[in-house]
């Protein structure tokens, strides 16, 4: 354990956090590039594809999720990140030497399991590494994991999976992070909790009832909690079946789709998480609420672009409808998480977040997904290719325009929020 404030150890611990969300985006992303192959090979339904991206993968992810938390906030969050990286990545590779549709349900749940202890100790060591003030940048940096690891996870699946196939895909994505794992485990530091603050952390760590009973008396954080979790719920589900989409109704290659894909989705939402934090932190030096009122505006931005993706007769149209909802799609994440911990005392924050993300992952990871699967089956018999087009249309604006909502109610008691939680 070091005592580093934000200085170069603070900022190579945070780079190599950012290389591990990665890697878990990449795994997990890598199915959506691929589903397409493995439900021709496999003979699977949209149902069964939205199973495995959806709720199978998220009901044991947060399940494993809020212990390995618990687990986190009483002992080194650095050795369960790398131990939770071996996991997923052996997981993913695996995947490859899959049979039939249970063998690959169980990998997936291996691969869920793993990547449950990657966030919430890092969200934690982060907000020990910097001060309130910088806290959204750095954990908006942070999430900038997510679409790396979209973008390598579309650029690579859909290349590996032109020219090697689908099996071998998993297997070369998955390697790499074994070896990661190493450099986790060697090269960074558990840093002191509650340095940013000047705060030593010897309060003793709370109960699991106590932070949930914390954090549901605050009217901010179920709203914040409900709001992130629709958003998600948009974000899963399109990165999820984008690629089936323009494959079905513009029919691209997965070669071709993956290169504009990861440029699209991978590098506009990686600049639009990172330009969100930091502009939330900007904003919120002036008004604590703006930390929630940027993540509603940003939604009302997106939304018409979202609906004209799916009404474009090209290609070149669909794609171009993308960039916007890309960049704007995980604006709110950096803000929720470093809200999420200004609500809660020191040895709460790992725990605060693994129960932020059961909510976003139960109601985004676990719906998205396979909602928008089961109505594309349903839409299939009168609508054939379409189907999967009119189902993304007809599920996911209306749920935008109710997350954004959710913030906005969020912002109404945040700064008394704020002002009543523990030291």
């Amino acid at each position: 354990m070091t005592t580093y404030r934000a200085d170069r150890r603070a900022w190579y611990a945070l780079s190599v956090l950012t290389v591990v969300y990665a890697f878990n985006f990449i795994d997990r992303q890598l199915l959506a590039i691929l589903q397409e192959s493995i439900k021709a090979d496999l003979g699977l339904s949209d149902s069964q594809l939205g199973l495995l991206t959806g709720f199978a993968f998220a009901l044991f992810y947060v399940t494993a999720g809020i212990p390995i938390a618990r687990w986190a906030d009483r002992s080194n969050r650095r050795n369960i990140v790398s131990l939770a990286l071996f996991v997923w990545s052996f997981m993913t590779a695996i995947s490859g030497l899959v049979q039939n549709y249970f063998q690959l349900l169980l990998a997936r749940v291996g691969v869920g399991v793993g990547e449950a202890g990657g966030s919430p100790p890092s969200h934690s060591m982060i907000s020990d590494m910097f001060p309130p003030a910088q806290r959204a940048g750095a954990l908006g940096f942070y999430s900038t994991g997510v679409s790396i690891g979209i973008l390598f996870g579309f650029l690579l699946g859909g290349w590996l999976n032109e020219y090697f196939g689908w099996r071998m895909a998993f297997l070369v994505v998955g390697a790499p992070g074994v070896i990661l794992a190493l450099v986790v485990r060697f090269t960074v530091t558990e840093p002191q909790r509650g340095l940013s603050e000047a705060r030593t952390g010897s309060e003793q760590s709370a109960s699991l009832n106590e932070v949930i009973s914390l954090l549901w008396r605050q009217r901010s954080f179920r709203h914040l909690a409900f709001a992130s979790s629709l958003y998600a719920f948009v974000g899963y589900a399109t990165a999820n079946w984008t690629a089936s989409f323009m494959i079905r109704s513009h029919g691209m290659s997965t070669g071709e789709l993956g290169s504009w894909l990861a440029l699209i989705i991978g590098v506009g939402g990686a600049v639009g998480v990172l330009g969100g934090g930091m502009l939330a932190d900007r904003l919120g030096r002036r008004d604590d609420r703006w930390y929630v009122w940027l993540s509603a505006l940003v939604t009302l931005v997106a939304l018409p672009f979202a609906i004209a993706v799916y009404q474009m007769p090209s290609a070149g149209g669909a794609l171009a409808m993308m960039v916007v909802p890309a960049i704007l799609s995980n604006v709110y994440l950096g803000s929720a998480i470093a809200t999420s911990h200004r609500l809660v005392g020191l040895q709460m924050r790992a725990t605060a977040s693994a129960i932020l993300f059961f909510v976003i992952n139960i109601i985004g990871l676990g719906g998205g997904p396979w909602i928008v699967g089961v109505v594309s089956d349903l839409l299939a018999d009168q609508h054939g290719v379409e189907s999967l087009r009119l189902a993304m249309l007809y599920v996911l604006p209306p749920v935008m325009v109710w997350s954004g909502f959710h913030f906005l109610c969020a912002a109404r008691t945040l700064r008394e929020d704020i002002a009543a939680a523990p030291e």
